[in-house]
């Protein structure tokens, strides 16, 4: 994976303990059930569209990329939700991923 993003980096540096138990507690939810690495990669991106959080998806679709999942895939996983959050938030969605994968 690329470096951390910037914002990520300063929240670390500034609340250092707290990010420690967030990523101990996604370890822990991954380790926690027989599903592969890549597909909970797929369900958090899935659940940071829902909840429109660019940079939940930016991270999600980075960490898809390096499991590896296709374009396609992610693309897909978005536009599923498509009758769920509706198509303005896909649309949105849609768009952060491509920032990603444009990136890569």
């Amino acid at each position: 994976m690329k470096k951390i993003p910037a914002h990520y980096a300063k929240l670390k540096e500034r609340h250092g303990s707290l990010l420690e138990a967030v990523e101990t507690l996604g370890k822990a939810a991954k380790a926690a059930g027989p599903i592969d690495a890549m597909t909970a990669e797929l369900i958090q991106l899935a659940a940071a569209v829902a909840i429109r959080s660019e940079g939940s998806v930016h991270s999600h679709t980075r960490r898809a990329l390096s499991h590896g999942a296709t374009p396609e895939q992610l693309r897909h996983a978005a536009i599923l939700l498509t009758s769920v959050v509706g198509f303005p938030a896909v649309a949105a969605a849609l768009t952060w991923i491509d920032d990603v994968i444009e990136d890569a």
